[in-house]
């Protein structure tokens, strides 16, 4: 009994452990290498029961924006004007040359759009949308208030009045206001000096030197795509062109073309490159070592808006919706913040994160984290679950009734998270 005891408790030290390796996983479906360019995965499951007697009456979401072109224009320029020059110099192979054709036809079709929301990411959060309505109709009945609010970047924008429209055509008694303000800018994507220093301590620098250099092996793409080995010493970096080029591939999932190029890349070099990007999002808004584990607080004001809309809608006895919308870079560590399933702990060990946290799970496009409220008539205990994803998902609050808790006992923890952070050398 002490040795069971002892190891569920190392487990809990240790961390969560997938029954999957990842190369099993990435091997069976490769369009998960794309890490934050992974196109939105349809739900396959479904909501568990409410308790007896209870209904569900508000939610409070945090939506990132749904698939979108590149944002930087060198993602697309520089691996054209390079691979353009190797055409000219007549040192392109026949990949090349397929390569370069692609390249071109996705740099025409982002011009004046770099960053914007493609017509797979509007259907995405038309689609989260109608899930929502049709899961949780108690709170969209009748002439209820939505409230929905994105930062002021136009694929933001244009993801909320998707949700907003599928909304409005499924009930058009609904009673919804819009807004994209510098006002609400301070929790739906705050800038945290302070936690961003963190992000370049020496440690976190040292990793990530360390995973370029275990992770990026361009010499055999190289190869494949130039005939003249000459050419690509003199003219190209094989690195910044294989990563921009896997960004490319990846992200084909963000538009309808039947244009890829996978196919360029091993099964191997797509783990490799995911691992990299794997790791240096953990670096970024996980409870990192490298970076003194306080990463998820760049959202705190994000939670304590949470926390505190959630107490103001519960005072006023109606039924309705919060709607937020902003980015990846903020639901990240929101999601390490809340401690939800293990992406919340701390891992040492760079070489083994991708069998403990793998953030594909976290922010394809179009992710969300979704708090849903539930009362029952003549009690004050409210009821919350909470989804990542669609999926519902743990805290780390005591329940006898997964997957609901009592919205006390979930506040009460998360208040005592703040304060930390209110207390900590660190806030903003």
């Amino acid at each position: 009994m002490k040795r069971i005891f002892f190891l569920w408790i190392y487990t809990l030290v240790t961390g969560f452990v997938y029954s999957q390796t990842i190369e099993q996983v990435l091997t069976e479906n490769r369009s998960l290498t794309a890490n934050n360019y992974q196109a939105y995965p349809e739900p396959t499951w479904q909501q568990s029961p409410a308790p007896r007697g209870y209904v569900p009456f508000y939610i409070s979401t945090y939506n990132r924006h749904g698939s979108r072109f590149l944002i930087n224009p060198k993602d697309y320029t520089y691996p054209q004007q390079v691979l353009g020059k190797a055409d000219s110099a007549n040192v392109l192979t026949s990949a090349g040359k397929r390569t370069l054709d692609v390249v071109n036809r996705m740099n025409a079709m982002a011009e004046k759009r770099l960053g914007e929301l493609t017509p797979a990411g509007a259907r995405q959060h038309r689609g989260i949308a109608r899930r929502m309505y049709h899961n949780f109709p108690e709170v969209f009945a009748d002439s209820a208030g939505i409230d929905a609010r994105s930062t002021i970047v136009i694929r933001c924008i244009l993801s909320m009045m998707n949700e907003c429209m599928e909304l409005q055509g499924l009930n058009p008694a609904l009673r919804i206001s819009t807004d994209a303000s510098l006002h609400d800018m301070p929790y739906l994507n705050r800038d945290n000096t302070k936690l961003n220093e963190l992000s370049r301590l020496p440690e976190a620098e040292a990793t990530r030197r360390y995973i370029a250099q275990k992770y990026v092996h361009p010499q055999r793409l190289m190869a494949a795509l130039f005939s003249d080995s000459l050419f690509v010493k003199q003219h190209v970096e094989p690195a910044r062109l294989m990563n921009n080029l896997f960004d490319i591939a990846c992200n084909m999932q963000s538009h309808d073309t039947d244009m890829e190029l996978y196919s360029l890349f091993t099964t191997r070099e797509c783990i490799d490159l995911w691992s990299k990007n794997n790791i240096s999002w953990y670096l970024y808004g996980g409870a990192a070592p490298q970076t003194k584990g306080w990463m998820p607080y760049k959202e705190a004001e994000l939670l304590r808006n949470i926390l505190r809309t959630a107490d103001e809608f519960l005072s006023t006895g109606r039924h309705g919706a919060t709607l937020r919308f902003g980015h990846e870079s903020c639901l990240l560590p929101l999601v390490a913040l809340l401690e939800l399933e293990h992406y919340g702990r701390t891992y040492t060990d760079m070489d083994s994160l991708a069998e403990h946290w793998r953030s594909f799970e976290v922010f394809p496009m179009a992710s969300n984290v979704q708090f849903v409220f539930y009362r029952k008539p003549g009690s004050d205990d409210i009821l919350v679950k909470v989804l990542l994803n669609e999926k519902e998902r743990h805290m780390p609050v005591s329940t006898d009734m997964y997957p609901y808790y009592h919205w006390k006992d979930v506040k009460q923890y998360y208040d005592v998270k703040l304060r930390k952070y209110d207390e900590s050398e660190y806030k903003n």
